[in-house]
């Protein structure tokens, strides 16, 4: 009987392969801003629809366009740039103007994604990085915040337009403006959005929600999270700050949970992730403590993505087989 010629095939890795694609991913990811989302407009107003309906057209259009003519193959149909863009609109405040809001997504695409190869290229998180640029260009739309539920009263609304005594200010500002503990938000407050901030910031319930069904769903690790968060409850509780105010402000669960723990811009390996968000924590709390801003969480992990490739290279575990170098 005459035996089949069987040939060994050699392929580069990966040699084992799953199910989950990038689409998935991104489509998982959606879903878990979606309580953020909906707080977000309970709290601000449907005036947030349109900015995320904005900035997520900007991101998938400069994607699209931006594809032809680098002539690529074109990639919106993996989510990412509607990620980009819900991210995006989370950073911003309500009262941002529509076209500032789509010159950050036209930003955070071409600039800092797409002229760096695509997805899985930018070395830095796109949608932060279009934040710290919008923030420097256009600072008084990216300072102006609105107080929760104002839309609710459009008599009020009127007034606050003209008047800065109705201005909702962030309790990170408050608290750098030494503001006595009765003239902040209290704690429940905080932890259901009841506070000025940015779209997404504000609603801890609906973030830790969403933190919960990444976790869960194994799209994210909560090395990453809880490191950051750890480290800056440490810090502050060194620094006599007040603990839960540093948690529950400013970007500080939206940044934890959903911008350090994008899978470009940190690291492979645990002891790298760790490294990493120990690295976000330390940064926020010192911008937060002895900055001009009172808030840092955007500078911290922008930061810490641009040392991701030396934070690999110094974890990176020896190959199997292969004697580690010795010192």
């Amino acid at each position: 009987m005459e035996e089949k010629d069987e040939k060994l095939v050699i392929s580069s890795s990966p040699h084992i392969h799953c199910e989950t694609t990038t689409r998935r991913i991104m489509l998982d990811v959606i879903i878990s801003l979606v309580p953020a989302l909906v707080a977000s407009v309970i709290i601000f107003g449907p005036r947030v629809l349109l900015i995320v309906a904005v900035t997520i057209a900007s991101c998938v259009l400069s994607e699209y366009f931006s594809r032809k003519v680098m002539k690529r193959e074109n990639t919106i149909g993996d989510l990412s740039a509607v990620v980009t863009g819900l991210l995006l609109a989370f950073n911003l405040p309500v009262s941002v103007p529509p076209l500032v809001a789509a010159f950050g997504g036209l930003i955070a695409i071409v600039v800092i994604k797409q002229m760096f190869g695509g997805i899985g290229q930018n070395f830095v998180n796109p949608a932060l990085a279009a934040r710290i640029i919008l923030l420097n260009s256009f600072p008084a739309y990216m300072t102006s915040w609105t107080k929760p539920y104002l839309y609710l009263h459009p008599a009020a609304a009127t007034v606050a337009s003209t008047s800065d005594a109705l201005a909702g200010a962030t309790p990170l500002a408050l608290i750098k403006h030494g503001a006595a503990a009765n003239q902040l938000p209290s704690l429940l407050n905080m932890f259901f959005g009841n506070r000025g901030g940015s779209l997404g910031e504000t609603c801890t319930l609906a973030l830790l929600i969403g933190g919960i069904y990444l976790i869960a769903r194994k799209v994210i690790s909560p090395v990453i999270p809880a490191c950051f968060l750890g480290t800056a409850a440490l810090l502050s509780l060194c620094m006599g700050r007040n603990v839960a105010y540093d948690l529950l402000s400013g970007g500080m669960m939206l940044g934890a949970i959903f911008m350090a723990t994008d899978y470009t811009t940190s690291p492979i390996t645990t002891k790298g992730k760790v490294i990493y968000a120990v690295g976000c924590g330390v940064i926020t709390m010192l911008i937060r403590n002895f900055g001009n801003l009172p808030e840092g969480v955007s500078y911290a992990i922008v930061l810490m993505n641009i040392l991701t490739p030396l934070i690999d290279s110094g974890t990176r575990p020896a190959a199997f087989g292969k004697e580690p170098a010795k010192k």
